[in-house]
């Protein structure tokens, strides 16, 4: 009799799935079955109620829009390349700029005009 190798029903279970639900508000735009956005049969579903990620994402934070983790994940990375972090600039080149600002205010005063015909 052989040992080891796989085991028919041996190791942990796949975690089910859940299914997207959503808000009354935009859920009105299903089709007849009741499945399907109508978005979805013209192209890309839902662009029409968030076409902001950012939004989309307060939305969901707010309990507007119930997202699966898919999405929440998706819309996170899509941020990320639409809307700038303030560390994303550089904090160095933002006291430069801060510093030119101050520096306008002090300009250096002109050289004194040579009087002529005085010694």
């Amino acid at each position: 009799m052989p040992k080891g190798g796989f085991r028919p029903g041996a190791g942990r279970k796949p975690k089910p799935r859940p299914e997207p639900v959503l808000h009354p508000d935009v859920a009105q735009g299903m089709g007849a079955s009741g499945k399907q956005p109508v978005e979805a049969a013209s192209g890309i579903a839902g662009t029409s109620q968030h076409p902001d990620m950012l939004k989309m994402l307060q939305d969901v934070a707010l309990g507007l829009v119930d997202a699966t983790p898919l999405q929440v994940r998706a819309a996170i990375a899509a941020v990320q390349y639409t809307h700038t972090k303030r560390h994303d600039g550089g904090k160095k080149e933002e006291q430069a700029e801060k510093a030119k600002a101050v520096a306008a205010k002090f300009k250096p005063t002109a050289a004194p005009l040579k009087l002529v015909g005085q010694r």
